[in-house]
């Protein structure tokens, strides 16, 4: 366990210098709105959505309704539900870990775990094991940015503005990691067609699921070719 977890934590650092600075912006924000280190802490264990976490100070001060919530919750996180079915059948090995592999899975998180290589003397239970170390640190990352940024509160008198930043940077370091490592470029290519016409159609936040579903639809049609490709640059 002691290596699987030293694996873990390596591969984490990354994750660990935006969560923790884009926490504590999140930390900060709930403080300036009355809301303490007890809050920050309780969202960032049990809720765990950095997108989500920044809207729910309005939606917690501003008393929007349960209905309202949930529709929000639901167009902000549905892209989660995409990136759960490629560790479906892996996290469902993974047996009583499943419930919080399942939770656990932010964007950062599956980016690392979809480009993470399993070191050549590694069993089946010690990759499992690395791979649940990465999504526990991972939160333990965010939760401690996000405690330290409400234990700051107005002590800080800077302007943040611009500090969650930090988690664009994170996204495109990791994103040409996997361009490098990737057998074939299609998906790549794909998702990023959507996502820019669908940006352009649409203007707002709301281009991600309606890309996402382009995206999976032109990936099943060219089920074969990506297989193909895969298989051509197999070592």
């Amino acid at each position: 366990m002691k290596k699987t977890a030293k694996f873990a934590l390596i591969k984490t650092i990354p994750i660990f210098l935006g969560y923790i600075f884009l926490g504590i912006a999140f930390g900060l924000l709930l403080q300036k709105s009355g809301l303490g280190v007890l809050w920050a802490f309780l969202i960032s264990a049990l809720v765990y959505a950095g997108s989500m976490q920044f809207a729910l100070v309005g939606i917690l001060t501003g008393g929007l309704s349960f209905i309202t919530t949930a529709v929000m919750t639901l167009f902000i996180n549905s892209r989660h539900a995409f990136y759960g079915l490629t560790f479906i059948e892996r996290f469902k090995e993974m047996k009583k870990a499943y419930p919080y592999m399942v939770f656990s899975l932010t964007d950062e998180t599956y980016s690392l775990l979809c480009s993470m290589a399993r070191p050549a003397d590694f069993t089946d239970r010690e990759w499992k094991q690395a791979t649940f170390f990465v999504s526990l640190f991972d939160q333990c990352y965010w939760v401690l940015g996000s405690v330290l940024g409400a234990l700051m509160g107005e002590l800080i008198k800077f302007d943040t503005t611009g500090i969650d930043f930090a988690m664009t940077a994170l996204f495109v370091v990791i994103c040409v990691d996997q361009w490098k490592a990737a057998r074939t470029h299609i998906p790549a290519v794909a998702g990023f067609i959507c996502g820019a016409l669908f940006l352009i159609l649409i203007r707002t936040s709301n281009f991600i699921l309606p890309a996402l579903a382009a995206t999976v639809a032109i990936l099943l049609f060219l089920r074969r070719t990506v297989e193909q490709k895969m298989e051509e640059h197999n070592p």
